[in-house]
């Protein structure tokens, strides 16, 4: 039976200005959401593949087909046609690889139809929100040096914690052994988005959960609760009583883990570090791949 890798994400409560909306007058925006009748500030999954496609820069180098050129703020591609893709032995990369790709092109002949180079994504990201409602913080900002109307400016800030899942089915990979290359990158995302460098927001996990499953639905996006300053899983732990989830199946990492709920539900794996969740989880894959 085919093997579904399922994980949601909390990060660590921090002071964010990711992902800018639509600026009005000289107040940056955040990204909003209406969630459960109250507005919540969002970070786009477009942004998390951003990060991702980066760590794979910095980490795997010539592995990955689209880098980002910081002293031309651009992209550079390897192979810019994805050319390996037609061939049986052809070179793949890790990016188009786990996220996909596409590039649509119109006929160059009047009347004939153009052609479309396509990859669906075989790591999903969900957007991310954040745990708890936005109250309208804004930072009030002036500009060093000569003086201009420009020179006072505003910035919507959040302190929060932002929650998000992901999923993917190892064996539609071109290279199977890339799962791990994803599991590595989100249990290590530092920067996501961002507002002119201004902010630095962790947006490495503070907890973890991952399900190896045969069932092809994820079944606990979006998990967890914000209760006074405390995480809680109260929907996971349902699911889990319900045996809509197994709990031979969850692998879970993070200040969640010592939660005595949490622990009850006699996980397979239920250890404190987020790191070590995801190597026992990459071992468990590895296992029932044989």
């Amino acid at each position: 039976m085919t093997i579904h890798v399922f994980g949601v994400i909390v990060t660590g409560f921090g002071c964010a200005a990711n992902n800018r909306g639509e600026t009005e007058g000289n107040i940056t925006t955040l990204q909003k959401i209406l969630w459960k009748g109250q507005v919540h500030t969002t970070v786009s999954s477009e942004a998390i593949r951003w990060a991702l496609r980066y760590y794979w820069q910095i980490k795997n180098r010539d592995e990955v087909n689209r880098k980002w050129n910081d002293d031309k703020d651009n992209h550079e591609w390897q192979d810019e046609k994805w050319s390996g893709w037609s061939k049986k032995d052809g070179k793949t990369f890790i990016d188009d690889d786990l996220l996909g790709f596409m590039k649509a092109e119109g006929s160059k002949v009047e009347g004939e139809k153009g052609s479309t180079s396509k990859r669906r994504g075989v790591l999903e990201i969900a957007r991310a929100i954040s745990t708890t409602p936005y109250a309208g913080d804004i930072s009030f900002n002036s500009k060093s040096g000569k003086k201009d109307r420009n020179s006072l400016y505003g910035t919507e800030i959040h302190a929060t914690r932002y929650q998000y899942g992901f999923a993917m089915t190892p064996d539609r990979l071109k290279i199977k052994e890339r799962y791990q290359h994803a599991l590595d990158a989100l249990s290590s995302l530092g920067e996501v988005a961002g507002n002119h460098s201004r902010f630095l927001f962790d947006f490495s996990p503070e907890s973890i959960i991952l399900r190896v499953t045969h069932d092809a639905a994820p079944r606990m996006l979006y998990c967890f609760d914000d209760e006074n300053e405390k995480i809680t899983v109260p929907d996971l732990i349902n699911k889990v009583i319900a045996k809509d989830i197994l709990p031979e199946e969850l692998f879970i990492g993070g200040q969640i883990a010592d939660l005595s709920e949490v622990k009850a539900l006699n996980a397979k794996v239920c250890t404190p570090g987020i790191k070590k969740a995801v190597e026992e989880c990459k071992a468990f894959i590895h296992v029932q791949e044989k």
